[in-house]
């Protein structure tokens, strides 16, 4: 091939570095895998609406190795202080992760949201834009609340919808088994029972 280009008088590309694998022989994807509590937490806005048709935007927040779900906001808007606040709390009941995942939504790239993290010694690791595959936990979380809570339910206010998604989560984390871990809910609570 190199010598048709250089026969046409076409300059001849660069080879190029081989690059790592996307994915696994097996499929999986190459991401950082959680190993203990605390070790990789992710986060992730959803959107819904109230039965009068206006926009409620939900933040949830989980542990990828218990898959445990920290927190689920639900306001009518969210703002990157929004985002911090429910940090905030959350690092001062289970103290900040090593990493947090997420996608470059402004809300989580905004500058005080880096700088704060950064001062706390967490990591950042961003969701390439179209890759949803590389929040696998996360999506498959936001996938149950949607098909379990969301598709049938339709909220009156926007009060109902925070009772009944804490509720859910609650639920989530308390009752409902998960097959990857040992058919157990993820809440360190429910798993002393």
């Amino acid at each position: 091939m190199e010598r048709i280009w250089r026969q046409e008088g076409l300059k001849v590309p660069k080879k190029q570095p081989k690059r790592g694998p996307l994915w696994f022989n097996d499929g999986s994807c190459i991401r950082l895998r959680p190993t203990h509590r605390n070790h990789v937490w992710s986060y992730e806005f959803m959107a819904d609406r109230t039965h009068d048709g206006r926009p409620i935007k939900i933040l949830t927040v989980i542990d990828q190795y218990s898959r445990e779900c920290l927190a689920i906001v639900v306001e009518r808007g969210l703002r990157s202080e929004d985002v911090l606040s429910c940090l905030t709390e959350l690092f001062v009941k289970h103290g900040p992760p090593e990493y947090i995942g997420s996608d470059n939504g402004s809300e989580f790239t905004a500058r005080v949201t880096r700088q704060w993290l950064k001062r706390l010694g967490v990591r950042r690791l961003f969701i390439e834009p179209g890759s949803a595959w590389e929040n696998g936990y996360h999506e498959s979380f936001n996938g149950k609340l949607r098909d379990e809570l969301l598709n049938g339910e339709i909220f009156s206010t926007l009060n109902e919808a925070q009772v009944l998604i804490e509720r859910w989560r609650l639920e989530y984390n308390t009752f409902r088994p998960h097959s990857s871990l040992n058919n157990l809910p993820p809440a360190p609570e429910a798993r002393l029972h």
